[in-house]
């Protein structure tokens, strides 16, 4: 769609909901199943409420982030890690020609994507409260986390595989997959020089550290309380929509996502790494460089919310404050670090 004709946040919404409503038709659901809006983040997520009791879940794709071969890569990643690391993972359902894929239309909206899922039972760990209630949690996600590293370092990926790179263009660098960092809210020019000084100290460090395959590779990209389902004991992962390839530490910044500045982030870290040691070795040169990829992630997210702030969901309601959160946090690794 060209940019004069992009409609206001809230029509966007409701046409979307249109499409959704639209895509019983490709899956083989009926007219009595509800569709209702869960979520709304890169993409929009409905649960889906059979007449006969069945619960799905159908994702629209926002046009233009991913393309049908990155998406169709996902999937098969999910497949692969239920089939072959025994981790319960969205499993797509096809359409009734057998697509995994279905591209659905609304009349004021261009086609989109779309990916109806099998629905998983469980309970979302607790994300906020007192650090008692998040060592457990965070010790499953550091598990977790190393179980998937694991098989992103074992499975040979199809010839068609493609995904975006969480590199350092591809988060605070040249060519930033959510943004740019700069065009964050409420940015002065000595905060812009402050965030421009600590990337500078960024890319030395992550040059020094090196890419090599025992420290990058195939990364959920966005593993945080919000994306794991426990059920019965069991650790069922979530939403790999944003995986790709990235250092594996990138993982411990996405954990923390809009929780860097608390004061117990050091025992939070503490319990990701007791996990993630149960399953995979992390060298003392990996544990130090920890807050590099928790600054990393906080800088790559303030360009998610810079360029989707008037898309409405979580970026619009961060706005200001979380900027002036990230310069706190620029300013303490600079003091750390230099």
């Amino acid at each position: 769609m060209s940019e004069e004709n992009v409609i206001p946040a809230e029509e966007m919404e409701s046409q979307i909901q249109v499409l959704a409503e639209n895509a019983r038709s490709y899956f083989g659901l009926s007219d009595d199943d509800k569709v209702t809006l869960i979520n709304i983040s890169e993409n929009m997520t409905y649960r889906i409420d059979r007449a006969g009791g069945e619960k799905l879940i159908l994702r629209v794709h926002r046009d233009g982030y991913q393309s049908q071969e990155t998406i169709m890569s996902e999937i098969a990643w999910m497949k692969a890690l239920q089939e072959d690391a025994d981790i319960l993972t969205p499993q797509a359902v096809p359409g009734v020609d057998g697509k995994l894929i279905q591209r659905v239309s609304a009349p004021q909206i261009d086609p989109q994507n779309c990916v109806l899922i099998n629905w998983i039972d469980g309970e979302m760990p607790q994300e906020t409260g007192e650090l008692s209630e998040l060592l457990e949690p965070f010790t499953q996600l550091g598990e977790i986390n190393a179980r998937l590293h694991l098989h992103a370092l074992e499975w040979q990926r199809p010839d068609f595989f493609t995904r975006q790179r969480w590199d350092f263009d591809g988060t605070i660098g040249e060519k930033p997959i959510w943004g740019r960092f700069l065009e964050g809210q409420g940015l002065s020019d000595g905060d812009k020089e402050l965030l421009k000084k600590c990337v500078d100290l960024i890319k030395i460090r992550l040059e020094k550290f090196g890419d090599s395959p025992d420290r990058f590779g195939l990364i959920h990209a966005d593993l945080r309380m919000a994306n794991l389902l426990i059920h019965q004991g069991n650790i069922r992962v979530i939403d790999f929509d944003d995986c790709g390839l990235g250092w594996f530490l990138y993982d411990i910044g996405a954990a923390l996502s809009f929780m860097e500045d608390r004061e117990d982030v050091p025992e939070l870290v503490d319990a990701w790494v007791q996990g993630y040691l149960r399953v995979r070795p992390l060298s003392e040169e990996d544990i130090a460089e920890i807050p590099t990829f928790i600054m990393v992630r906080r800088l790559t997210v303030l360009g998610w919310v810079a360029s989707r702030a008037k898309t409405g969901g979580l970026a619009s309601e961060l706005g200001v404050p979380f900027t002036k959160g990230t310069c706190q946090l620029a300013e303490s690794y600079l003091e750390k670090f230099q």
